[in-house]
């Protein structure tokens, strides 16, 4: 009776530390937000310049909406607020499951939980300072004669947020394959022997996640491709140091004559 208790006792201090965490996340992100509000304008331009230095000479963005100018920049600032917020997030999600882990996965799960961020805002500065200008530029060189380029700023939010979320889930890509490796889901060698498949279904993604132009598709296929690559040589460095340290192993556990 009394381990029913305990037990029940531990479940709720694992839901109370829970609570805990995803309120000091959520204070975070608010905080953040509170502090950048004021350059939210800023923001918002800093994020469309891309775009403005692509338009013809003499048009601008356009607003349809009469609450877009207060609205658009207001919901990229609590996107940059958690994204800002997000190394802190990933940080009490450690310090709650850390505990239940052994120590050799501590040791990769490290790594992993850092470079996943990095991966994931390095996709998203892939997509503003690389694809952006390539694409905006395109877009408008393409536009029928006659026709006046004047984007609204709530298409232009909603287009960037999706082409951001897509990139940074995509650069994820290497930690996903190195885990599938290091796991014994998958080995290097069967994953190199998919490659054709992975590029197709790169280019599947691609079409899914991005605007439906074979420019944008493939600016986001072929980093993914380049980055599975990445993936299947970590794992075969991970692989190679597993089979070191099982010989090794073997070794001080083979009887000595």
């Amino acid at each position: 009776m009394s381990l029913g208790g305990e037990e029940e006792l531990t479940l709720i201090d694992h839901l109370i530390e829970l609570r805990d965490r995803i309120l000091k996340s959520v204070i975070a992100v608010v905080l953040l937000f509170l502090a950048l509000f004021a350059f939210s304008n800023d923001i918002y331009t800093y994020v469309a310049t891309p775009l403005l230095d692509a338009l013809p000479e003499g048009s601008t963005m356009i607003a349809i909406d009469p609450t877009s100018p207060f609205f658009a920049p207001f919901k990229l600032t609590f996107y940059v607020a958690f994204l800002i917020a997000a190394p802190y997030i990933l940080f009490q999600l450690w310090s709650f499951i850390a505990p239940g882990l052994y120590q050799n996965e501590k040791t990769v799960a490290i790594p992993l939980f850092i470079s996943s961020v990095l991966l994931f805002y390095g996709g998203i500065a892939f997509a503003r300072y690389v694809l952006f200008g390539f694409v905006f530029a395109f877009f408008v060189s393409v536009a029928p004669e006659g026709i006046s380029v004047a984007p609204d700023i709530n298409s232009f939010l909603s287009f960037a947020l999706t082409i951001f979320l897509a990139f940074g889930i995509a650069f994820e890509v290497p930690i996903a394959v190195f885990i599938f490796i290091w796991a014994g889901i998958a080995e290097p060698e069967s994953l190199t022997e998919k490659r054709p498949y992975v590029i197709v279904a790169c280019f599947v993604v691609g079409m899914l996640l991005t605007p439906a132009d074979p420019f944008t598709q493939s600016m986001l296929a072929i980093p993914m491709w380049m980055l599975f690559e990445a993936g299947i040589v970590a794992g075969k460095i991970i692989r190679n140091k597993q089979a070191e340290e099982e010989a090794n192993s073997n070794q001080q556990d083979s009887p000595v004559d």
